[in-house]
């Protein structure tokens, strides 16, 4: 997928859907969609939105946050990835990522610090083609995974890597870049749009739905099945790893530097997100009832000055070192 201003361009003027900023809330061990009730969890994540994110978070989210990162003011959802390392070649210690704003920045959401961007679509980015599937928002206490940390070969698609030149994306890629990128190494989560209908979550964190996209970037999503009937919208978050002040570190023909939190295979396969629904009300449903809209909250929504969403905070629950140079993973002791 190239860059988004140039897609934009050529989608438009019809485009469905929501996209918005978080700025970054914490870095955390902790996660309440794939490891609920672990304090600390197995290794670091990104996460952004709202302030009720805890080690364990159940029923209606939205009613116990006080504040969100996201630029969505009714939005306090937590969506969260996995975090970005750079290995040192030469002597094996970590230093974590920073994560920096997707461009463009649009609707007003200038000042979003770190974070990431999310997309709620209603079918595609150029329509919602809600008269033949009508978009049902989740309820509270709903939550999904896409992923998994022990893969070690493509399992979904809609995980992707992109080495971006400037502003430029680059290339869309199962696997981490393997030369340095001088604007960053670009990540996209998609998750799966069909729902059971039935379960708010499932053992696994995925089972409860369906993935009918078998291919990269924002395209039309087949029928959902019959054992997986409800179409949801489809969530996808983009992340940018300011990886440039490693570059220099990168030997020239030396492998891949960069690593998760939970290491992993060298390839990336196993590059995961989590999604814990937190909308107020009936906020979200509004906005996937309505036809062709994008960035302005459909109408619905309203929006946050970033340099409000940058205030909201959450307490450090594990209280360890995740940046500087660091012998080892947090979590990762032998």
């Amino acid at each position: 997928m190239k860059a988004l201003s140039a897609a934009l361009a050529l989608i438009a003027p019809v485009q469905a859907g929501l996209r918005f900023p978080c700025s970054t809330l914490t870095f955390q061990r902790l996660d309440p969609a794939g490891q609920p009730g672990s304090l600390p969890s197995a290794h670091v994540h990104h996460i952004v939105g709202g302030n009720a994110f805890n080690a364990t978070m159940t029923g209606d989210v939205s009613s116990r946050a006080t504040c969100t990162t996201c630029q969505m003011a009714d939005d306090f959802s937590n969506y969260w990835t996995a975090t970005l390392y750079f290995k040192h070649p030469t002597n094996g210690s970590y230093h974590r990522v920073a994560p920096m704003p997707v461009q463009p920045l649009l609707g007003g959401s200038d000042g979003a610090k770190g974070g990431l961007t999310v997309y709620y679509t209603q079918f595609d980015l150029s329509k919602d083609n809600l008269n033949q599937n009508p978009i049902k928002a989740f309820p509270p206490g709903f939550r999904m995974t896409v992923g998994s940390p022990t893969a070690t070969s493509k399992d979904h698609a809609g995980l992707s890597y992109q080495c971006m030149t400037g502003g430029n994306r680059g290339a869309i890629t199962d696997a981490m870049p393997t030369k340095p990128c001088t604007g960053g190494i670009f990540t996209t989560h998609h998750f799966p749009a069909c729902w059971d209908g039935k379960n708010l979550d499932s053992p696994d964190h995925q089972s409860h739905m369906y993935n009918t996209v078998t291919s990269e970037g924002f395209t039309n999503a087949p029928k959902c099945p019959s054992t997986h009937p409800v179409r949801v919208p489809q969530v996808t978050f983009e992340t940018v790893w300011d990886t440039t002040k490693f570059n220099s570190m990168w030997t020239s023909g030396a492998p891949n530097p960069f690593v998760w939190s939970f290491e992993g295979a060298a390839s990336g396969y196993g590059t995961h997100a989590d999604y814990m629904f937190g909308w107020k009300g009936d906020s979200l449903q509004k906005a996937m009832d309505k036809s062709e809209c994008f960035y302005d909250g459909c109408g619905s929504i309203t929006k946050q000055k970033m340099a409000v969403a940058n205030q909201c905070t959450v307490k450090d629950f594990v209280n360890e070192p995740t940046e500087g140079w660091l012998k080892e993973l947090p979590g990762m002791a032998m």
